[in-house]
């Protein structure tokens, strides 16, 4: 059992957050690659534990970039490899393009930006038993994919998390986040808070310091639930 996560973000200086977190503690190790900065993809993905493809200011319909690109024909291999898969915000929405359905801006030009409260199915009910609350930061959203399963619905954007098969899951919003990256997201992309549907900063503030405990409660759960238990702790990993 390979103890190694690999980890696709998209900007230079992008970090996994909680989720990595998450990993380290249960003893994983990190493969990072960055295809919009140049990193190569692995040829397989049979060498990991779980792949984690995570949000960036792109496009999931920007194919003429070769990051992206590289990515959107990475996804059928981990599906058919059938590896714990976790597409968060672009992620997610590439997962949905991969497996055919549309990626577009709101109708009215509305945006999710701040903690916004989703509904899950019923099915996804017993997925979101910890957390039904979650930090938005996105101006697409994803339609559903006919071979998915929807697991919870939002208010503005109508679909914030399926899932396809029994080892990938996507969702719209950002699980990963802290505190830190709140910061600097509203800090480098303030921009984006004068549109409609944002929250003012202020209320990204206030509700990481309510929802944070409950959002990483549901993060474990999800861990667990694709059998991501670690073999080892990080005193473990430090001898």
């Amino acid at each position: 059992m390979t103890d190694t996560v690999l980890l696709v973000v998209h900007q230079k200086k992008s970090v996994p957050g909680h989720i990595g977190s998450l990993f380290s503690e249960r003893g994983y190790l990190f493969d990072r690659r960055c295809p919009c900065e140049g990193d190569p993809l692995p040829e397989e993905p049979e060498a990991y534990a779980a792949i984690v493809f995570f949000g960036g200011p792109m496009s999931a319909n920007d194919c003429s970039m070769p990051g992206i690109k590289a990515e959107l024909e990475f996804i059928p291999k981990i599906l058919k490899a059938k590896i714990p898969f976790f597409g968060l915000c672009l992620g997610g929405q590439m997962l949905a393009r991969v497996l055919g359905a549309q990626v577009a801006p709101h109708k009215d030009g509305h945006i999710e930006s701040g903690y916004t409260r989703i509904y899950p199915t019923e099915l996804g009910k017993d997925w979101f038993s910890n957390s039904n609350i979650f930090y938005q930061w996105h101006k697409e959203g994803f339609e559903m994919p006919r071979t998915a399963n929807l697991l919870a619905t939002g208010d503005i954007f109508p679909n914030q998390a399926f899932v396809y098969g029994e080892n990938a899951i996507a969702t719209q919003f950002h699980p990963e986040i802290t505190r830190e990256m709140i910061d600097r997201w509203t800090m480098h992309g303030a921009h984006r808070l004068n549109r409609t549907g944002a929250q003012p900063r202020q209320a990204h503030v206030k509700g990481w310091e309510i929802f944070n405990e409950s959002i990483e409660m549901w993060s474990r759960s999800i861990l667990d639930r694709f059998g991501l238990h670690g073999s080892k702790t990080l005193a473990d990993v430090a001898d």
